[in-house]
């Protein structure tokens, strides 16, 4: 697949390089916290209380965007513009998910509802990021 990348020169800039680094610190914590998240569900797993099929189903899924987030952050730091692009939209879509799941009453737990607070507001941070006027004009075709 033929992919559209930017030029070193511009990927060198050092507010281009301080901000792919941020987004990719941040990026790396929701992973962190995704698979430390996961860890916790497979620990308390014998607790209906605290380990329902939602929380098993959300927990996987939060692990699987994490990583396609990740692999999104160091495809733009790499210069790709369809990275960035995908890492603009995942980040903006799980943000938004997540305000949804601490809203419900049901049938998250109180503790898995803090963590995807913390998720989101890690991924806040990357939407603030990667849709700075910067990054964009930088990214736009």
């Amino acid at each position: 697949m033929n992919t559209v990348r930017l030029g070193d020169d511009k990927l060198s800039q050092p507010a281009t390089r301080a901000a792919l680094r941020s987004t990719r610190l941040l990026v790396g914590g929701y992973v962190g916290l995704s698979v430390l998240t996961l860890a916790a569900i497979i620990v308390m797993r014998h607790d209906a209380a605290l380990v329902n099929p939602a929380v098993w189903t959300r927990g996987t899924i939060v692990v699987a965007s994490a990583l396609l987030m990740h692999e999104f952050a160091a495809g733009a730091a790499r210069g790709s513009r369809l990275a960035f692009l995908r890492l603009r939209l995942a980040s903006a879509i799980m943000v938004a998910a997540i305000a949804v799941i601490v809203a419900l009453p049901d049938p998250f737990p109180v503790w898995m509802k803090i963590d995807q607070a913390c998720c989101g507001l890690i991924l806040t941070g990357v939407v603030a990021i990667v849709n700075s006027r910067h990054l964009r004009s930088l990214f736009a075709k």
